[in-house]
């Protein structure tokens, strides 16, 4: 074979083509590597000179240190900023509240006002100064020298408070207070308290200290259902803020805190006892000196006498006040500011309704370790008659009835139930059975953990059995848990339930949180024959020339049916059951025919009577805000009888309407006479008989049934082959038979 010199060359070349590419890389990373060397001698020659020993490098080290921590501490302090920074978005913040808002009762009765009357308001240069030290001294000495957040004040309220062993002095600024009070409800959580803060720095930077300092004057509730110092002297002394003596602005300036506590219209002593604090601030924050403050001393202030007067909703305000700013924003309400609102309050009804939780928190509150309650009044159609947030308004203005979120336990269980008879495969005499029951790991018994085997679904119903609701779950599903649930969610949804509701295999035993309110909207449909209802206070709305510019009836959202009429029969039938057989009997009312529903969560730690007649619906709450769980309260103990003692004053003096699925014929007496939409009828005596009314009746039933054996009548509780055809009106008068049809 002939060598190929061509070839040779050109291996040759490609040899040594890479073998300087190689060199050149060896070389290179040569030369890289002494440049690198070279420069970090100079740059280690370079530090030398800053080079620190002993002490000083513990100090630089711990620079070092807190510069790390806080570029990531800023980073975290970013996102924690961003909700409370979402509440300032809106460019008209400010002006959302400001509004002037006069409510009346649904006869026309002032019952108070919220909101800022411009022409009323005093500028803070029209303050005597004393006021305005007075304020200062008790709520934020160094006010104009911090930045919306004090760590010295709160420092030395820490230190206070701990010799005291007990809250003596608050850490909050006043900027944090009007943060608060402009953007933020009372509940007492650490995503309040840092959305707090951060609004705070964020009013420093868009307020004057002056600014603050009015808003806050003008803003801050002083009890008596009166916000801002202005009304507040106006209720408790007759006179303008301009005009008040030092011994009155001291007194005034004591409310701040605690509102209730220290009205002097309500407990005198220590509304004085707390301006002699504030008299003593004024000395120590360098305001005044000790012979100013004698005279203040000897001659405490007196308030006005407001004995007579009637406590204002609070709660209900505050809800019907958000409802209009609502209506305001929407432009429903046109341009103006000043309006009159003709509510649907009923004044009685809410001063039983907050007697009734007061008393019952206060008689049996501590056996059962409760100590907050919530109840909502209203009519089917929505009108809210009552609502009480709370035990105290003053000790806190959190609006438990529409803000809290709280697990429903047993009352869900009726959306449940519902579904089941909308899907077509249920009726109230259905058999079911209560029986031991899995999904997955997750096996939920009954309250006392026994089982009753078979029975018709009313009574599952009425005796609150968990097995059974977590079976229809599943055969609403068609044998799918997951999409049974679904289908639950959605019909509480189309009853107005608006809470976030995750699915959750214990839903249907109502391990999800609702607000005493959802539940009212949902059991209002209830009431109402399946019709979706908003709840809503204002009947009417005029304008600060007295024009009416809004009704309910016409410019309101109207009810929408969204279930159908037999399906609601058919539910209302059997939690009717519930009070009169189940587990709510203390809800039973005299001579008025009531379904509800009980509910208790896992460890008490809330416990509920969702109830309605064809009247009212109402809803009461137990619980603890700070979750602690209470000692055993069911829902058919103290909410039960609260819900009594709540309707059975609603109800006096009423014409009373029937129950979707029956219609009030007549009231005869002790006897009412009804009749539903299937025909069946029953004898129905009141409950409220006197024993000789009851022993005249048994009389004429023995005489009855005499006859009836003698000339061979027919059972008067069902009508004859030959009388089928005959109304059931018809066949009840033939007989002379008073029934009432279930």
């Amino acid at each position: 074979m002939a060598y190929d010199f061509n070839q040779a060359r050109w291996f040759r070349a490609l040899r040594n083509a890479l073998l300087g590419f190689d060199s050149w890389i060896d070389s290179t990373f040569y030369s890289l590597s002494t440049d690198t060397a070279d420069l970090w001698r100079n740059f280690s020659s370079f530090m030398e000179r800053f080079h620190v020993r002993g002490a000083s490098r513990v100090a630089v080290e711990l620079a070092c240190e807190g510069l790390t921590l806080g570029v990531f501490g800023g980073l975290v302090l970013v996102v924690l900023a961003q909700p409370a920074f979402r509440l300032t978005a809106s460019g008209d913040w400010l002006k959302k509240t400001d509004l002037a808002v006069t409510f009346q009762d649904r006869f026309g009765k002032e019952v108070g006002r919220r909101g800022i009357l411009h022409d009323d308001a005093v500028t803070l240069d029209q303050y005597p100064d004393y006021v305005v030290q007075a304020v200062l001294s008790t709520e934020d000495r160094r006010f104009y020298d911090h930045w919306g957040v004090d760590p010295i004040g709160l420092g030395r309220a820490l230190t206070v408070n701990a010799r005291s062993s007990g809250v003596v002095q608050g850490g909050s600024t006043l900027t944090q207070q009007l943060a608060k009070n402009l953007f933020l409800s009372n509940e007492r959580t650490l995503t309040r308290k840092i959305n707090e803060a951060f609004l705070a720095f964020w009013l420093e930077s868009h307020l004057s200290k002056n600014q603050i300092l009015q808003l806050y004057l003008d803003r801050a509730y002083m009890g008596g259902g009166t916000f801002g110092i202005q009304a507040a002297s106006q209720f408790y002394f007759g006179r303008s803020v301009k005009d008040v003596s030092l011994a009155q602005a001291a007194m005034l300036a004591g409310l701040f805190k605690a509102p209730t506590k220290f009205a002097p219209h309500v407990n005198l002593p220590a509304a004085r006892a707390r301006a002699l604090d504030v008299l003593n601030n004024m000395v120590v924050a360098g305001y005044l000196r000790e012979n100013q403050i004698a005279e203040a001393q000897r001659n405490p202030a007196s308030p006005v006498d407001r004995s007579a007067e009637a406590s204002t909703p609070d709660w209900y305000l505050d809800w019907a006040f958000n409802e209009i700013k609502a209506l305001s924003e929407s432009g429903k309400l046109g341009q103006d500011r000043v309006f009159t609102v003709r509510t649907a309050l009923d004044s009685s009804l809410q001063k039983k309704a907050e007697t009734t939780i007061d008393e019952m928190l206060r008689e049996s509150g501590p056996a059962f370790h409760a100590k907050q309650g919530a109840t909502i009044v209203l009519e089917p159609l929505g009108a809210v008659r009552a609502l009480v947030g709370g035990r105290d308004y003053g000790a806190s203005q959190f609006n438990r009835a529409t803000d809290a979120q709280r697990q429903p336990g047993s009352s869900f269980k009726p959306y449940v139930y519902l579904t089941a008879l909308m899907s077509g495969k249920f009726t109230p005499q259905t058999t079911v059975v209560d029986a031991p029951i899995c999904l997955g790991n997750w096996c939920p018994k009954n309250y006392k953990g026994s089982y009753a085997g078979s029975m018709p679904m009313w009574n599952a119903l009425a005796h609150s059995l968990n097995t059974v609701a977590v079976r229809l779950s599943i055969a609403i599903g068609d044998g799918d848990a997951k999409k049974g649930r679904a289908r639950i969610i959605a019909t509480a949804r189309r009853l107005g339930v608006t809470a976030p509701l995750p699915d959750t295999q214990s839903l249907p035993l109502g391990a999800d949180e609702v607000s005493p309110m959802d539940q009212a909207t949902a059991y209002a449909a209830f009431a109402n024959g399946g019709k979706r209802i908003k709840p809503y206070a204002a009947l009417e709305i005029a304008n600060s020339r007295g024009e009416l510019i809004y009704t309910h009836d016409r410019d309101g959202e109207q009810p929408q049916q969204v279930i159908d009429p037999r399906n609601i029969n058919d539910l209302v039938f059997m939690m009717t059951q519930v009070v009169e057989q189940g587990t709510g009997r203390r809800a039973m009312l005299d001579g008025v025919k009531v379904a509800g529903k009980t509910g208790t969560t896992n460890e008490y730690k809330d416990a509920w009577f969702c109830g309605y007649t064809g009247n009212f619906v109402g809803v009461v709450w137990y619980g603890n805000d700070d979750d602690l769980p209470m000692e055993r309260m069911t829902g058919g103990t103290l909410p039960a009888a609260t819900w009594h003692d709540i309707m059975q004053f609603a109800h006096s003096g009423v014409d009373l309407k029937p129950l979707p699925g029956s219609t009030l014929i007549a009231e005869q007496g002790p006897v009412v006479q009804l009749t539903n939409n299937a025909g069946a009828q029953t004898l129905k005596v009141r409950e409220q008989l006197s024993k000789k009314s009851s022993e005249a009746l048994g009389s004429i039933e023995n005489l009855m049934k005499a006859t009836a054996e003698k000339h061979g009548a027919l059972d008067l509780t069902r009508p004859s082959r030959y009388a089928a055809a005959e109304p059931a009106e018809v066949f009840a008068r033939r007989r002379g038979a008073i029934v009432d049809l279930r």
